[in-house]
């Protein structure tokens, strides 16, 4: 894999690559979570059933702007 220079690259483009990122990566675990629960399903047969466990939550949706709500400042008496 070729090593990038994150000092030299912009906002946005370091925006993106963070956004690439993580799609890649839930990509992989997605895959992976197949594989394991494939294997479980091939363990099961040799004995208890095996509980499946719930389903993960949902992954945040990305934030595409940040809502930022002025924070209300307490005056201070004198």
């Amino acid at each position: 894999m070729a090593k990038i220079d994150l000092d030299s690259l912009g906002i946005e483009e370091l925006a993106s690559l963070r956004e690439n990122a993580t799609d890649k990566l839930f990509e992989k675990v997605a895959a992976r979570r197949a594989e394991l629960e494939a294997e479980l399903e091939k363990l099961a047969q040799y004995g208890k059933a095996v509980k499946k466990a719930e389903s993960a939550p949902a992954p945040k949706a990305k934030k595409t702007e940040e809502a930022k709500e002025p924070k209300e400042q307490v005056a201070k008496a004198a």
